[in-house]
C-alpha cells in the first residue's frame, strides 16, 4: 500500500511505501527516508523528524508534511509516478531525540527539501 504525502501547498511529493519497510519515496523514484516506529530516519541513518497521526513534523517540531486527510489545504490531484530507482543500502540509524511537544506550525523548509537531507 502506499501512502501519499503532501507538502503545505496541497502537491504531491512524496509517498510511503507500506508494503517496503515503511520506505519514503520522492514522486522522482528515488528513496530517501524510511519510518521505524514514529520516528523518520534518512537514508543516510540520520533522525529528521516525526510521522505522527498521518502529519511529519522536522526536529524543530513544525509540520513539512501531511496526507491527504490531513492536509489543512485542499491537495491536488496526484501526477503519475516514476518508476522507483534501486535502493542503497541503509547507514547504521543514529539514535533518535526525545519525542517533543509538536506544534501546528508548519516549517519554512519544502517537503522535498526536508526528505532530502536524509538521501
Amino acid at each position: 500500500m502506499e501512502i501519499t504525502l503532501f507538502n503545505s501547498k496541497g502537491a504531491a511529493e512524496a509517498y510511503i511505501k507500506t508494503d517496503d519497510n515503511n520506505t519514503i519515496y520522492l514522486w522522482s523514484g528515488n528513496a530517501v527516508a524510511y519510518i521505524e516506529n514514529e520516528c523518520i530516519f534518512g537514508w543516510n541513518g540520520k533522525h529528521l523528524g516525526w510521522y505522527i497521526n498521518e502529519v511529519l513534523y522536522d526536529l524543530q517540531e513544525l509540520c513539512v508534511g501531511f496526507t491527504r486527510k490531513t492536509s489543512p489545504v485542499a491537495c491536488y490531484a496526484e501526477p503519475a509516478k516514476y518508476a522507483k530507482y534501486a535502493k542503497y543500502a541503509k547507514y547504521a540509524r543514529y539514535a533518535p531525540y526525545a519525542r517533543p511537544a509538536l506544534s501546528n506550525g508548519m516549517s519554512q523548509s519544502s517537503l522535498q527539501d526536508f526528505l532530502k537531507t536524509g538521501k
